[in-house]
């Protein structure tokens, strides 16, 4: 879940009493890198994500992000662990952008207005919204994902968690909703499941920092409250 006012955070769900940000709520802002280059298409592109030099690279997964499709999430997965960081930055923007593109226009003119209106603190015409599109395309995972963010929102939690489950099921490497697992569970106290969620979330991702910082303040937490138990 990302939001376009976050668009310079790049960090997944946090704790809301560690870190306040939302990375399934974070929609993907301006990518890292020149666009001065010759355009890549997409093969070209898939080709330079792994082969080329570093400032090609980084072009590389900006690009996929425009014209990358579902089948090349894999390529930018691994790409999350390039040596180059802007290279890693772009590949993680890409993700979004292919994950919110549904290929109707239809879709993505409700999933526009659903951004919109989530921006704007609209939860309820937001839940709407993303309930009609997840009603019209429920293989589109990213509508799932951003009802899940709204119902998180709202504080309805168990509904959230439920929307969740559907993302995974048509993504299954949806980094964004897994750390969401997290919140949802640390949020309903169930420290344990949530340490696994955001350890699942960074094993996929990285580059998740509010994740990693998340994932220590957990296991110290989980600590203490076994010694107390002793």
């Amino acid at each position: 879940m990302r939001t376009a006012r976050q668009s310079q955070s790049r960090q997944a769900w946090a704790a809301p009493v560690l870190l306040a940000s939302l990375l399934w709520l974070l929609i993907p802002g301006g990518s890292v890198g020149a666009a001065s280059e010759p355009m890549l298409d997409r093969a070209q592109a898939l080709h330079a994500l792994s082969a080329g030099d570093v400032p090609l690279r980084h072009q590389a997964a900006s690009r996929l992000g425009e014209v990358g499709v579902i089948a090349d999430a894999a390529e930018l997965l691994r790409a999350l662990r390039d040596a180059d960081a802007a290279t890693r930055a772009n590949a993680e923007q890409a993700l979004w952008q292919i994950w919110g593109r549904s290929d109707d226009p239809q879709i993505d003119a409700l999933y526009r207005k659903g951004v919109e209106q989530m921006n704007g603190g609209e939860l309820q015409p937001g839940i709407a919204t993303f309930t009609r599109i997840v009603g019209l395309k429920p293989e589109f995972a990213e509508g799932w994902n951003k009802r899940a963010t709204l119902y998180f929102m709202a504080g309805e939690y168990r509904k959230s968690l439920a929307d969740c489950t559907e993302v995974i099921k048509r993504n299954p490497y949806h980094f964004g909703a897994l750390a969401g697992y997290g919140q949802i569970y640390l949020k309903l106290e169930d420290y344990a499941r949530s340490l696994e969620y955001f350890r699942r979330a960074l094993e996929l991702n990285p580059n998740m920092d509010s994740v990693r910082v998340s994932i220590l303040l957990l296991e110290q937490l989980i600590e203490r409250k076994r010694k107390d138990m002793i």
